[in-house]
């Protein structure tokens, strides 16, 4: 075996697609672009739920919540990224990098826990409405979203701690978007097999148990839509069922995809188009997917709208 480089770490160099420098500019206009959506949509989202009494709402409370972790998550990847395609390439520091898998980690997690808040609170709205009122009071919805909070940050912390007493030697080069578990594991030097399990029974007690909430909460909605007599509101269930469906299934494929698989089998070029999808674009489509749909939110738009239109008139 080849002797290795066993000098410390102590920064790391982000050099995610600096290999096609042409792209370097449209990869930043289109990811920049994507990131001011995913600012708007998901600020607006949040404005209009606190300015408008109608979506004060168990739904839309959670709802407000997501927006506000999609807006931090995405905040926590995209600016070092277009740093990195701006610069075609970026000196990252050890702490830097701890701080940010943390805050990735962080609310990554409690976006997976929001995700299966929200499914049960339409499993209720759905399969139990004449309880629902009792079920999702104030305070048992502030327990929810605070023990989503305290869960992702604990799991956060382990995860962060776990990865980074790994010592880290040789080269420096993370051919990935950002401090992440995957291509961090491809520069430690020794053994570090524990970290690993610690790092995997933490994912594996966070994803699959948000998935089976979610599934059972849809499934038990989809049975109870088989029993609607009109056929509009069938079809209304079934498609609202559908299209969160759809992004819970993007979001969780591909967090699964990076993490639930062997490290050995980890590909830069194909798993830097999987980060995309779970850092850039789940959290610009989830204020669509979850609310323009629905009718009380275009009527706050319109009404929102009206005001302003009102208010500039002289």
């Amino acid at each position: 075996m080849a002797a290795r480089n066993y000098t410390p770490v102590t920064e790391f160099f982000l050099i995610a697609f600096t290999e096609h420098p042409e792209w370097g500019l449209p990869l930043f206009l289109v990811f920049l672009s994507l990131y001011l959506a995913t600012l708007l949509g998901n600020a607006g989202m949040i404005i209009l739920i606190r300015k408008d009494r109608r979506l004060h709402t168990p739904m839309y409370f959670f709802l407000s919540h997501l927006s506000l972790v999609d807006v931090c998550y995405s905040s926590a990847i995209v600016p070092q990224m277009l740093a990195v395609l701006w610069e075609h390439g970026a000196v990252i520091s050890r702490a830097r990098c701890a701080a940010q898998f943390f805050l990735f980690t962080f609310f990554a997690s409690i976006d997976c826990y929001l995700l299966a808040i929200m499914a049960y609170d339409r499993y209720v709205a759905v399969c139990q409405p004449l309880l629902y009122v009792t079920i999702m009071t104030e305070k048992a919805r502030l327990g929810l979203v605070v023990g989503a909070y305290g869960a992702g940050f604990s799991s956060a912390l382990v995860r962060t701690v776990t990865a980074f007493t790994l010592s880290f030697c040789g080269n420096n080069e993370i051919n990935f978007i950002f401090c992440d578990l995957p291509p961090l594991l491809k520069l430690t030097c020794g053994d570090s097999f524990t970290q690993e399990v610690v790092i995997i029974v933490f994912a594996v007690s966070v994803m699959p148990a948000c998935i089976l909430v979610i599934l059972v909460s849809y499934l038990f909605m989809a049975v109870a839509a088989t029993q609607i007599r009109s056929a509009g509101g069938r079809a209304k269930t079934f498609s609202t069922c559908a299209s969160h469906l759809a992004a819970v299934a993007l979001f969780f494929g591909t967090l699964i995809f990076m993490y639930l698989r062997d490290n050995s089998g980890w590909s830069s070029e194909g798993d830097r188009v999987v980060s995309v999808l779970y850092t850039v674009v789940t959290p610009m489509l989830n204020p669509l997917i979850y609310s323009l749909r629905n009718k009380e939110v275009k009527q706050a738009v319109v009404k929102s709208l009206s005001r302003s239109r009102a208010s500039r008139r002289p």
